[in-house]
């Protein structure tokens, strides 16, 4: 749909006929159609309107603040200049209408995104304020000199569904503001109550959409889109190398590999959310730079240094993560080995001590007691609360506060990782072989 817009008008070109389908598609258009039907006076009048909107008798549409207009042909080719009057909403009730969708989240998410939520119709109805029409709402003038709706006017009243379908806004402005003046109205009133909220007292609760609202609202809810495709690979981040310096302490290629390690990220995400359900998530345990999944809590400024660190990034950037994160670059590269076996628990197992309870530590015992033939059990000798170090070999096996054991081996003096975690004391000792390139 073509159309050209003002501050207060806007004009829509011809439609072609719609036979054979539904005359509107949408939530709106199909909501415009049954306040439509539902409070008309004259039926015959209505079918026959009906029948020519269909037919593509309504040539271009102009809509502004109270009225609609278009010239509607005749079969015999004769035509009339049409307009249809609909009530505009009051400077006051504008200013109800609006503050009830800031009050919504859902409601000022959707419309700040261009988009008109349906809920909001019957939102605005509780308040007393009436969007669609309502019996004697649509007030018709025709040059055909007709004293009531028309076939003319009612083919009119029609094409505004269609309207509908590609632009709810239409509606509102219809009913007195585009949707420029609406969106700037409510970035101001947004801007205002966000600074109320910042004053007020530290740790209210905020405010959302009340599921069983959301609930309620599916049967008038669009239909949502077909999940997204997932891509091959993640998106190129954008280049920021231009001829413009860039400010005091703005680092563009810092910039650039944190816009690439956003991007894979995002593009891990979304291959868990398309992942059928009871399958692995995309990149867990897989080795993968991050180690972590969508479930696991957020990472603390060190931990995320690590996991960066483990995209095998630039020299440069791995000593800025080293600095930042408080390590040597040393302790930088053990703690990315660790992090790339098992991520943030791998990490805590590398770094940080804990002490089992006394029935955690007797599961423990008995675990290492029971995980080899009496002819093959390591000789295994308690080096810390969690730590069992192998006599005679330079390895180790650390027990994690979730029951799995980590291997770890002695190189150059300090205790270093060598393998993902099992459940299996000997199958993680075993994994001692498998030692990262």
């Amino acid at each position: 749909m073509s159309g050209y817009a003002h501050d207060d008008e806007r004009t829509f070109a011809a439609l072609p006929p719609a036979r054979g389908s539904a005359f509107a598609r949408t939530w709106w258009g199909q909501a415009w159609l049954k306040a439509l039907e539902d409070t008309a006076l004259d039926g015959e009048q209505l079918k026959r309107g009906r029948r020519q909107a269909r037919a593509g008798a309504v040539g271009a549409v102009s809509v502004r603040p109270g009225r609609i207009t278009a010239v509607v042909k005749d079969r015999d080719g004769s035509s009339y200049r049409s307009d249809v009057l609909l009530q505009e909403l009051s400077e006051d009730d504008w200013d109800r209408l609006l503050d009830l969708a800031v009050e919504s989240a859902g409601h000022i998410a959707a419309l700040l995104d261009h988009e008109m939520p349906p809920h909001l119709v019957e939102d605005a109805a509780a308040a007393g304020l009436e969007l669609l029409p309502g019996i004697g709402d649509l007030d018709p003038e025709c040059g055909c000199e007709a004293w009531d709706h028309c076939p003319h006017t009612a083919a009119l009243c029609y094409q505004v569904a269609r309207l509908l379908d590609e632009d709810p806004f239409v509606l509102l402005l219809m009913r007195g503001r585009g949707e420029r003046a609406v969106l700037d109205a409510l970035q101001e009133r947004s801007a205002a109550q966000a600074g109320t909220e910042e004053s007020a007292v530290e740790g209210s609760a905020p405010t959302g959409v009340p599921a069983q609202e959301a609930f309620a609202a599916r049967d008038i809810l669009p239909p949502l889109p077909a999940p997204p495709v997932l891509p091959s690979t993640p998106g190129e981040p954008p280049s920021l190398d231009t001829e413009t310096a860039p400010e005091p302490g703005i680092d563009p290629a810092a910039l650039e590999f944190l816009a690439a390690d956003a991007a894979a990220r995002a593009h891990r995400l979304l291959a868990e959310a398309l992942a059928a359900p009871g399958r692995e998530r995309a990149g867990a345990g897989t080795g993968t730079s991050t180690g972590t999944s969508t479930a696991d809590p957020a990472l603390t400024v060190a931990q995320d240094a690590v996991r960066l660190a483990a995209g095998a990034p630039p020299p440069w950037i791995a000593a800025r993560l080293a600095d930042g994160s408080g390590r040597r670059r040393a302790e930088l590269d053990v703690a990315t080995r660790a992090w790339r076996f098992g991520g943030a628990a791998a990490l805590a197992v590398l770094e940080e001590e804990w002490t089992p309870g006394p029935e955690a530590l007797a599961r423990a015992k008995a675990v290492l007691t029971e995980a080899w033939e009496d002819d093959d059990r390591p000789v295994l000798r308690q080096a810390a609360a969690a730590r069992w170090t192998v006599v005679g070999a330079e390895a180790q096996l650390r027990l994690g506060e979730d029951g799995r054991w980590w291997p770890f081996r002695k190189e150059r003096g300090q205790w270093v990782p060598a393998g993902r975690a099992d459940l299996d004391p000997a199958a993680a000792l075993a994994a001692l072989s498998a030692r990262e390139e």
